[in-house]
């Protein structure tokens, strides 16, 4: 079956690459009219391919003229010229689909050619890098072939004022890093003023090592967090119950899945410690929180895995590049939690004002693109959640790449003790190795190893990404060995050194299978760009963290049945099959885990829509009076239908509604003695104080100040609840995976649970327009009456 599928996935992607060829012959015969243009005849091509796009021709029409124009460009300006191959994978991107390109293949010129052509409609295309010094090098680089045909070029790093982030979404093409992308949009929804907002209208993106991105990222939020006072020592109380309790006894742990929850023992244990009757009672939410944040600080973050502790303070470790995120802090309480686990002192808490997923940013692109060297293997996963296909482009050369076969050993000594030996064999004839790593841990690991044999390296642990790059791009040097985790400077080629070529090239080893087969992919692809030789292998134990958390039932039903050799080698066959069946083990669940947890950000996703989108009305209303006045129509017969729920008019609550009603309207309603029989008695009875109320609105709509003031508090209002309702969905979001033994589907239960709080929310929202622009309109007639009041006295 699964030869099957391979066989129509690749004829799949023929048939694409077959569609693009036929473009490319186009291009190629282009190629020698082009080259004859003077530098002004190639420059003017761009307002004529404007002047053509605003005459009804599309993009697709332009697409072989205007590829030929980019390239001829290139050639003139920087003294490169597109290979075959690289056209095509423009050609992807163009269709907006993902163009899978070895490493080595030159990825970032074949950005160029479609940013050209979609930056002519004038709408903006974002290339989106995976670091700052990349959006640099590539700006500065490429745009030097768009600059010369009349566009303009941006740089959005971390840092830039309002001013100038406005300034390089309005260039024609913006570098930058997806997490600043992702904060501008968010930081946009929190401005006082049209005028602050930086974004224009998103329109086309480009993602290099889209995988990393869209995969590996997407289960980080984006978040926007304000500084909230500690609670007062609860963490650390928090922190010293759940030490008390026991694994499988109180809570369980799921290494699979990386989650925890408490059993039922547990929540009795932790609800008689704080005295209380239920911690899911609504009252007991945040306590419940705190007891869950401790829980995860225990078991789900290892010190010099996951953090280090300097200094008295608690510092993040990137897991994909090793490196500690200085100034990065966990929002929710639970950088707090691993604090009290420390025994460190508090610090501020992060609590969430804005937030979304990577997925849910990058899906409000219409055009979405991608490049990477890796991302077949996940290509249902891609295209389920962005709509894109994967199309795989040949290498410019042929690949001489060979991937020998993994070693594997019993356990890790006997992993190392191998690994050992043949960096000494291929060390001592001057092949250089990159050692790739999983963590920062291991890479000192493997650093113990070597100096116990007096073996000289490069520890790759730059406290910049330029160093980084610089160390990486020197690992093809003769004799050079380099050790760095997988991901550490991804996106900088790997040149070989003189004479390296004769040695075999750059000999790559992994000490780990990793989670996905994609991410082995990436570490495989560091090896033999551009057709030069090199090779890979991964030497591998089965005591490694893949088979302990995937397949630790499955490896004691395999390990009587293998065959152990010398030093520990694992001989049999079959052990190939379980590595295989544990790292898809891994990858089914990343994917269910990713494609539940967006279902779950969808809910919250569609919420943030209509927030957001209120408040836009709200900033480009030219009459916030008149718009809050339409936003709060509805509510006197809400409150009373709200206050007359019963079918007996006795027990109508007429004291309570009156109060609500006058706490909204300038015109007084008073009910006395007066009596009702049915809701809509009050209705009517009500309507001349809710035509006075507006009639008195309208007649204030001249005020400035009272529309600035109106605006202003309106933005407050959408801002302050929608960061309650955001920290109520989180919660939920939490008790979601303790409720699943009630006979209710858990993604059911958070859109109807979400539902609910959202009504709520919107409701809050509408009640405080109207009571603080009440409020607002008293205060502006006090100040009137006492300026009058003033004026008469002199």
């Amino acid at each position: 079956m699964q030869l099957l599928k391979k066989n129509r996935n690749q004829s799949k992607n023929n048939r694409a690459l077959k569609r693009y060829y036929k473009m490319l012959d186009k291009i190629n015969r282009l190629e020698k009219d082009v080259e004859h243009l003077t530098d002004d005849a190639l420059q003017e091509k761009t307002n004529e391919f404007r002047n053509r796009l605003q005459q009804k021709e599309t993009i697709y029409d332009l697409a072989p003229e205007a590829f030929a124009v980019v390239r001829e460009t290139s050639r003139r300006v920087l003294g490169l010229r597109h290979y075959d191959v690289q056209i095509i994978g423009g050609l992807v991107l163009l269709d907006n689909n993902i163009s899978e390109m070895a490493t080595g293949e030159g990825k970032t010129l074949v950005a160029s050619l479609p940013t050209y052509l979609v930056a002519l409609e004038g709408k903006g295309v974002h290339i989106i890098t995976v670091n700052e010094y990349l959006a640099r090098r590539d700006k500065e680089l490429i745009g030097q072939i768009h600059e010369f045909l009349g566009l303009n070029v941006g740089l959005n790093v971390g840092g830039l004022s309002p001013a100038e982030k406005q300034a390089a979404y309005h260039c024609d093409i913006t570098y930058g890093v997806g997490n600043e992308f992702g904060f501008d949009f968010l930081r946009d929804n929190t401005v006082q003023a049209l005028s602050q907002k930086v974004q224009r209208p998103f329109h086309y993106a480009i993602i290099d090592e889209v995988d990393s991105v869209l995969i590996d990222e997407a289960k980080t939020p984006l978040i926007i967090a304000g500084k909230d006072k500690p609670s007062d020592r609860l963490y650390d109380v928090c922190a010293r119950v759940i030490k008390g309790l026991k694994e499988d006894e109180d809570f369980t742990f799921d290494l699979e899945l990386k989650t925890v929850n408490f059993t039922e023992k547990g929540m009795s244990r932790c609800e008689k410690v704080f005295g209380i009757d239920n911690l899911f009672d609504l009252e007991h939410s945040s306590l419940f929180h705190s007891l869950l944040q401790a829980l995860r600080a225990r078991m789900l973050f290892e010190r010099d895995v996951d953090y280090i502790v300097e200094q008295g303070e608690v510092k993040l470790i990137d897991m994909n590049t090793g490196r500690v995120m200085e100034g990065r802090s966990l929002s929710d309480g639970l950088h707090q939690a691993i604090e009290s686990k420390e025994g460190l002192v508090n610090t501020e808490e992060n609590k969430t004002h804005a937030s979304i997923t990577v997925q849910n940013y990058y899906r409000m692109y219409p055009k979405l693109a991608g490049m990477t060297g890796t991302a077949k293997t996940e290509e249902t996963e891609l295209n389920k959640v962005y709509g894109m296909q994967v199309v795989s482009i040949p290498t410019n050369k042929p690949n001489q790449r060979v991937d020998m076969p993994d070693m594997v050993f019993m356990t890790k000594e006997q992993k190392y003790e191998q690994l050992v030996k043949e960096v000494r064999k291929r060390h001592d004839k001057g092949q250089p190795i990159l050692i790739g790593t999983t963590s920062v841990r291991q890479s000192e690991l493997v650093a113990e190893y070597l100096d116990k044999q007096h073996i000289q390296y490069e520890l790759l642990n730059a406290k910049s990404v330029e160093q980084e790059a610089h160390l990486i791009a020197m690992a093809g040097q003769k004799g050079q060995i380099t050790i760095a985790t997988n991901m550490a400077g991804r996106g900088t080629d790997i040149m070989l050194g003189e004479g390296v070529a004769e040695l075999g090239g750059l000999h790559v080893i992994g000490t780990e299978r990793n989670e996905s087969r994609r991410i082995d992919n990436q570490l495989k692809g560091r090896s033999a760009r551009q057709g030069d030789p090199g090779s890979t292998q991964f030497i591998i134990s089965l005591e490694d963290y893949l088979f302990i958390r995937f397949a630790s039932d499955e490896l004691e039903r395999v390990k009587p049945k293998l065959k152990e050799g010398k030093n520990g080698l694992i001989k049999s066959d079959n052990v190939h099959k379980f590595v295989d069946t544990a790292q898809k083990i891994s990858e089914g669940m990343g994917y269910q885990f990713r494609e539940f947890n967006l279902n779950l950000e969808d809910v919250i996703n569609d919420q943030r829509k209509v927030t957001y989108e209120l408040r836009d009305h709200l900033l480009e209303a030219d009459n916030p009076i008149a718009f809050i006045t339409r936003q709060i129509a509805d509510l006197p017969d809400q409150f009373v239908d709200s206050y007359c729920q019963s079918d007996v008019p006795n027990d109508w609550d007429l004291a309570g509604m009156e109060q609500a009603l006058n706490a909204i309207l300038l015109t007084e309603v008073t009910f006395g003695e007066t009596e009702f029989e049915t809701v809509d008695e009050i209705k009517a009875y009500i309507q001349p104080a809710v035509d006075g109320h507006k009639e008195q609105l309208q007649s204030l709509e001249e005020n400035e100040q009272l529309q600035k003031a109106s605006r202003a508090q309106g933005l407050f209002v959408i801002d302050t609840v929608w960061k309650k309702h955001l920290d109520r969905m989180n919660q939920l979001k939490e008790g979601i995976g303790m409720r699943q033994y009630q006979q209710e589907n858990p993604l059911d239960l958070f859109k109807k649970e979400g539902y609910r709080l959202f009504e709520e929310s919107y409701h809050e929202i509408t009640y405080q327009f109207a009571s603080r622009l009440k409020q607002l309109i008293e205060k502006v007639r006090e100040q009137q009456k006492a300026d009058t009041k003033a004026r008469k006295e002199d």
